[in-house]
């Protein structure tokens, strides 16, 4: 016996109908409903969806940042960053993925959404430690998978993959302490597959 699933044509129509001029963008692929909306209207979207008959989105259960900056085909409105919430009704069976595009490259902040769903608290922590997104109204943003002298966001595409710098044991200081990166890049990749003449090798 397989459990009863709203279509997601069903579903389009409900968040239709609940947000209106907010959406940007909607769309059905492989059979999941994704829209986009104003980083304006993000909270106010994310409170429809919750509330809406039809929609009744009562658990958020993933949120994530994302860097599009390398994306071969580019981003909505060429903006950098975005915000992607995965968002599920029991009562209704349904789903919907809920994306939000940040303003600012240069400061990455949308509203926080942990007082829609709790749940946001530690994935909007995860975002700003890997990405340096800021949920403004969050009330406890601060790292939760780097260390708290951790410099930069590492699940940025320019972040380096050495990192900037290390932390060691230091026995005459009796502390940690933190210096310049000291590993040297070195050649990892198979000589089988580099391409001809890779590093002038014959």
């Amino acid at each position: 016996m397989t459990a009863f699933s709203v279509r997601p044509e069903i579903t389009q129509e409900a968040v239709v109908a609940a947000l209106g001029e907010k959406i940007k963008q909607i769309s059905i692929q492989l059979g999941e409903l994704t829209v986009v909306v104003a980083a304006a209207d993000y909270h106010a979207a994310a409170t429809a969806l919750r509330d809406a008959p039809g929609c009744q989105f009562e658990q958020l259960i993933d949120l994530c940042g994302v860097d599009y900056s390398e994306y071969p085909a580019g981003a909505c409105d060429g903006l950098r960053y975005c915000v992607v919430s995965h968002l599920l009704s029991v009562s209704l069976n349904q789903r919907v993925r809920l994306k939000v595009f940040v303003p600012d490259d240069a400061m990455p902040m949308v509203a926080s959404v942990n007082d829609i769903w709790n749940s946001a608290n530690w994935f909007e922590r995860e975002a700003f430690d890997l990405f340096g997104i800021v949920f403004d109204g969050h009330t406890d943003l601060r790292r939760i998978l780097t260390d708290y002298g951790f410099i930069g966001h590492p699940f940025r595409k320019d972040f380096p993959t050495t990192g900037h710098v290390e932390m060691r044991y230091d026995a005459e200081q009796a502390r940690v302490i933190y210096q310049p990166v000291t590993i040297e890049t070195r050649e990892i990749t198979p000589r089988v597959i580099r391409e001809d003449n890779y590093g002038g090798l014959h």
